[in-house]
């Protein structure tokens, strides 16, 4: 899927010379964390989001810096500061440094952005202008849809076990030359020992995620690499 698949639209905007006011109760009365600022031909600008409204001179929530940081820091720090906790347009307050995607992005690595630049939405561009916004909640929609995709199938305890240990070939974390995957009547039996005791979660996730599997029973055994010891699996 790509950013187009999901995105939401129309996209409500901000400009920025609207009120900080303005702003507050756009998102108040959309249900909206963050807007997208754009000027006067429709293009990206910058980005107001929810968290810059938390340290505010009007609920007492401005950062109070002892004055031996202050100094440290300078007096253009403080500035910055004053700036953000007391600024009444948009423009004086937005983020100008906006993480942004095309429709053509796909959801991959509109993730792999929003981890990276510690965000929770992108807007979406085409020649510069926003058309569009993916959020973390388009993404969860995108989620719902795929999982409600997914289909019951007949599979025979000899494909399920080649799936899984298919499967098992791709990840660099299997324990394969430990374990022992039987499968009987759709039931996923885990047999073996592992070295590290998130395997055991990691291993019944891809199990479950195998087509025809009714569900996984956990016999595997852990051993603790520094003593040696023997754990058994928590009783169910």
């Amino acid at each position: 899927m790509r950013a187009a698949d999901i995105m939401t639209v129309p996209v409500h905007t901000l400009r920025s010379e609207d009120t900080v006011a303005h702003a507050v109760q756009q998102m108040l009365q959309r249900h909206i964390s963050g807007l997208p600022v754009v000027d006067k031909a429709g293009s990206l600008v910058g980005m107001v989001t929810e968290g810059d409204f938390l340290r505010r001179g009007e609920t007492g929530t401005e950062k109070q810096r002892p004055r031996w940081l202050q100094f440290l820091l300078g007096p253009g720090r403080s500035a910055e500061s004053y700036t953000q906790s007391h600024a009444r347009m948009v423009g004086e307050i937005m983020s100008t440094d906006v993480a942004s995607v095309t429709e053509g992005t796909s959801l991959a690595d509109i993730v792999a952005l929003m981890e990276k630049r510690r965000v929770k939405r992108v807007p979406v561009l085409r020649d510069g202008k926003v058309v569009g916004i993916v959020s973390r909640a388009n993404l969860l929609h995108a989620l719902a849809g795929a999982l409600g995709d997914i289909r019951p199938t007949s599979q025979s305890d000899s494909q399920i076990q080649q799936q899984i240990h298919a499967e098992l070939k791709k990840q660099d974390w299997a324990p394969l030359g430990s374990i022992n995957i039987i499968v009987r009547d759709g039931v996923v039996h885990l047999w073996g020992a592992i070295f590290d005791d998130r395997e055991r979660v990691a291993l019944k996730v891809l199990a479950e995620a195998t087509p025809g599997v009714k569900t996984v029973e956990d016999h595997l055994v852990w051993i603790e690499p520094v003593s040696g010891m023997y754990l058994t699996p928590p009783a169910a």
